[in-house]
């Protein structure tokens, strides 16, 4: 079979692994040839191609980013757009294409699918909140990066006895605050799923200021959203209004705004570090490593299986494979059982369903 294969959305660790296990799999096991289209869905749209073959993969297992580079092209939003995908598709005479990507990425190959072209999906987002899946590759790197960042605040924040403001990514879900903070031993930790109250976050610090702790870190996704006169229809702070193709804004700035309130309403001194792509750069960790292989694999199978219109996923231990309408239809949010982790490590302060996330018992 002739096979297509694009990386779009937001690059982030295992996206090399991903193409060398679909390449590798099909070379040898079914004698497959491979499509490689450069920069997501402009690729598809413009017809820009790579071949892709033993050579072409050999070494880019540990390699970050993606050797097909990547874009947030939606072709959608072209007239003619997705039709023009599917001549381009046709030209090179694929039998399927194999999409890896977040639920925009997905999105349109469900589009393309409805349409009648054999579409696969493998799902990257780094945030973690594509639906069907417990995990997506990248995740771990990302989650790994944040908590050496956590761990290294420590001390300057304890030698200054300071606050300081970990920003991390998450636009509408919290898994990579909720796990680099539990996992860094944040004092407070706020995410898209609850609105958080300055006040409470600061009452939090004063406590702990009282019983000897002079210093603390704050960790909050990128999404997190103030539920007081900050922003009072609960809006997570932007860069600007500007989107992108797919209707998203740039988020950022939490970790300032914050660090200014806190040192506003508490006195103490505050600084802000922003992670920003340093969490989805560099060498993928062994787990997401083999989450990708695995993932890749799978999904080459499910092309020659025939089992198209279909996103690979990973529940508990097991590859399956799920709808790729299932796939995109809702954002998959943090679970109240790991907040209840979060909240069970300080006493409850304020309102329930305001309350900041944690505070560790150190």
């Amino acid at each position: 079979m002739r096979v297509g294969i694009l990386t779009g959305g937001g690059d982030c660790p295992g996206l090399n692994a991903v193409i060398r296990a679909v390449v590798r799999k099909g070379i040898f096991h079914y004698e497959d040839q491979f499509v490689g289209y450069l920069e997501g869905w402009r690729g598809v749209l413009e017809d820009k191609t790579i071949p892709l073959d033993l050579h072409a993969v050999a070494g880019i297992l540990p390699r970050g980013g993606t050797i097909l580079r990547t874009s947030r092209t939606n072709p959608a939003k072209k007239e003619g757009g997705l039709q023009c995908c599917i001549d381009n598709l046709r030209h090179h005479q694929l039998d399927a294409l194999i999409a890896v990507g977040g639920d925009d990425t997905q999105s349109i190959g469900l589009k393309l699918y409805n349409m009648g072209f054999p579409v696969v999906g493998i799902p990257k987002t780094i945030d973690n909140d594509l639906m069907g899946t417990d995990f997506c590759f990248g995740f771990d790197t990302a989650v790994t990066a944040a908590t050496d960042a956590i761990d290294r605040v420590h001390t300057t924040a304890e030698a200054h006895n300071r606050v300081i403001v970990v920003e991390v990514m998450g636009r509408d879900s919290g898994w990579i605050a909720l796990y680099s903070g539990i996992a860094g031993g944040a004092d407070v930790i706020l995410v898209p799923e609850r609105p958080f109250d300055i006040d409470d976050v600061a009452e939090l610090l004063r406590k702990r200021h009282a019983r000897g702790r002079y210093f603390s870190i704050v960790v909050a996704a990128e999404g997190a959203r103030f539920a007081s006169e900050l922003d009072a229809d609960g809006s997570p702070i932007v860069q600007d209004l500007e989107r992108d193709e797919f209707g998203h804004v740039r988020l950022g700035g939490i970790g300032n705004v914050l660090a200014r309130e806190i040192e506003r309403r508490t006195g103490f001194e505050t600084r802000a570090v922003v992670l920003g792509y340093i969490q989805r750069g560099g060498s993928p960790t062994a787990f997401d490593r083999v989450l990708a292989t695995r993932f890749g694999t799978t999904a080459i199978d499910l092309v020659h299986r025939q089992e198209f219109g279909k996103m690979v996923a990973v529940h508990g231990t097991e590859i399956v494979s799920i709808p790729l309408a299932e796939a995109i239809n809702r954002t998959r949010l943090v679970g109240q059982d790991l907040i209840d982790v979060a909240i069970g490590l300080h006493e409850p302060l304020g309102d329930k369903n305001t309350e900041p996330l944690p505070l560790t018992n150190r």
